[in-house]
């Protein structure tokens, strides 16, 4: 049984495809005048679409033996999971009294629709913060992105580790390209990790988190709407 392709052919077949907004409505027309928790579903069902997405291509040059291009993308999958993680972590902020109602709009409308290149007017959060945040949650994911980080960038491993070898013995130098050699028998490894955490988040605890906040927001709906053209604390 091969985990990664049966855990693929599921999520390609269990995506949205679309998500109407009087479904939201009549599912509770007072948590959804509110356009931060129509953002939550947005966010969650764009993460779960990019996660095929990256997984089905890294997965695709893993078997094509093209390691590099592989690694890059998983890199791209462990930010994109780390966006859920993080959007899940917000929502249990507000709801135990952590966080701002408010605060909480502006940084799902950052996570949902900012940029770094000026495209949008909302600046994107950095996604080391968001990573930094998500350790909390799962220890050691920081330093399996920052693995994938020295692949993916132009440095020691990026460049000298990945196309060369020293034969101290002859002294030369041989070039090739070592990435299959280096990390072709544990990426699938880490794969399964990146897509099991995802498991958890969006199939555990997503849908009962986001019950628990539709409620929580029709039950406080009084005070946040006394409070939203409130200046929002720093």
């Amino acid at each position: 049984m091969n985990i990664i392709e049966d855990n693929l052919a599921i999520w390609n077949s269990s995506l949205f495809k679309s998500l109407p907004v009087a479904g939201l409505l009549s599912r509770n027309p007072v948590a959804y005048k509110w356009k931060a928790t129509f953002r939550c579903w947005m966010l969650g069902e764009a993460v779960f679409w990019r996660m095929n997405d990256l997984m089905a291509r890294s997965y695709e040059l893993h078997k094509q033996g093209h390691l590099l291009g592989a690694r890059i993308l998983l890199r791209c999958g462990f930010e994109t999971l780390a966006t859920l993680i993080y959007l899940n972590q917000l929502i249990h902020r507000v709801m135990n009294g952590r966080m701002n109602f408010h605060v909480f709009c502006d940084k799902t409308n950052r996570l949902l629709a900012g940029s770094r290149n000026g495209t949008t007017k909302h600046k994107s959060i950095n996604i080391v913060t968001v990573l930094e945040k998500c350790e909390k949650s799962y220890p050691g994911l920081v330093k399996f992105y920052a693995d994938l980080s020295e692949s993916a960038h132009p440095n020691f491993e990026g460049l000298c580790f990945g196309y060369s070898k020293v034969d101290h013995n002859e002294y030369e130098t041989n070039f090739s390209n070592r990435w299959c050699e280096l990390y072709g028998e544990r990426h699938l490894d880490v794969m399964e990790l990146c897509m099991e955490s995802f498991h958890v988040e969006y199939n555990d605890v997503w849908p009962d988190l986001i019950g628990k906040f539709e409620n929580w927001v029709e039950v406080n709906n009084t005070i946040l709407e006394a409070t939203k053209n409130d200046p929002l604390p720093i």
